[in-house]
């Protein structure tokens, strides 16, 4: 690449964290010369937005489409994004050139050391459907309540008491240097959020010579099993307001492929598993189907292909 590239990313500081280890990666593998890679911050309507719940004000998109914008109008050559707030389906002009190894899956819990400890009546802030349900099916006594911002906004509205707890990504922690932060949930109670803990990179699908200088940084395995997990949620046609979980990992040689799909109050859900071959997508898609053909109305109602 004669040029400099130009990165396009959100500027929290995960998002920074992120565009910089990603950077840096491919400086590395590039053997570019060490801030070859431009970073540019690209101010999102999620970002500007902080006092509603994403699903009142357009759900994912609202992290994106302006990074779309800006690539799609080759202001920027890729961007860099927590693939968990990505949509499952994408513009056609783009494509997931590569992702990184995945890091640390678990929501943590921060504010006590496990649900079970939670006082009675506990207000208990995210503005994750997905959290709220999962939340509300252990312990159906909480409140839980909307709580937006960056990871230092949450924490500090959790010092100041707004919330007795939040949670949180792990792996967004460890990348912002707080691995201590939180208590690891099980995924026993709380299965991740589909792509949880990857950071994708994303060009224009006819950039073929940015996508061969981001395909050397690639995982392969974590790119597989996020294919999965994608399909997954594409095949159930969810939006900003569908408590869905996911998670694939391997386990010999096999994908195994946990997922959970609940109301909105957590009364109830739906959890199922399969077993099948790196590579499929169609197993979860009919895993998704099948799913929501023995969900309660509760459930179908807030999925598409139900």
């Amino acid at each position: 690449m004669k040029r400099s590239p130009i990165l396009g990313t959100r500027g929290s500081p995960l998002a920074l964290s992120q565009a910089h280890k990603v950077a840096s990666a491919l400086e590395v593998a590039n053997r570019w010369p060490a801030d070859f890679v431009q970073i540019q911050v690209v101010e999102t309507t999620g970002d500007r937005i902080q006092d509603r719940p994403l699903a009142e004000i357009g759900g994912k998109q609202l992290w994106t489409k302006e990074l779309d914008r800006a690539l799609i109008e080759k202001e920027v050559d890729f961007c860099v994004h927590s693939l968990k707030d990505v949509e499952a389906i994408r513009p056609r002009e783009i494509t997931i050139a590569a992702v990184r190894p995945r890091g640390d899956v678990p929501d943590r819990l921060i504010g006590a050391d496990s649900i079970e400890g939670l006082p009675e009546g506990a207000i208990v802030g995210t503005s994750s459907p997905r959290r709220k349900a999962q939340l509300l099916s252990i312990r159906p006594d909480l409140k839980v309540v909307p709580l937006r911002g960056n990871v230092q906004t949450r924490l500090a509205k959790l010092k100041a008491g707004e919330v007795q707890a939040t949670l949180l990504a792990g792996a967004g922690l460890r990348r912002l240097g707080m691995g201590n932060v939180g208590t690891p949930i099980p995924f026993e109670q709380m299965l991740p959020a589909p792509t949880q803990a990857v950071i994708a990179i994303e060009c224009r699908s006819s950039d073929t010579l940015t996508q061969s200088a981001l395909t050397v940084v690639d995982d392969p395995t974590t790119h597989a099993l996020i294919r999965a997990e994608r399909a997954f949620t594409a095949a159930l046609g969810g939006s900003c307001h569908s408590p869905v979980a996911a998670y694939a990992e391997i386990e010999d040689g096999k994908v195994r492929f946990r997922a959970q799909i609940l109301s909105e109050d957590g009364r109830d859900q739906v959890r199922d598993d399969a077993l099948f071959d790196c590579g499929d997508h169609q197993t979860p898609k009919t895993l998704a189907r099948a799913m929501l053909e023995k969900a309660p109305e509760s459930i179908r109602s807030l999925f598409s292909a139900g």
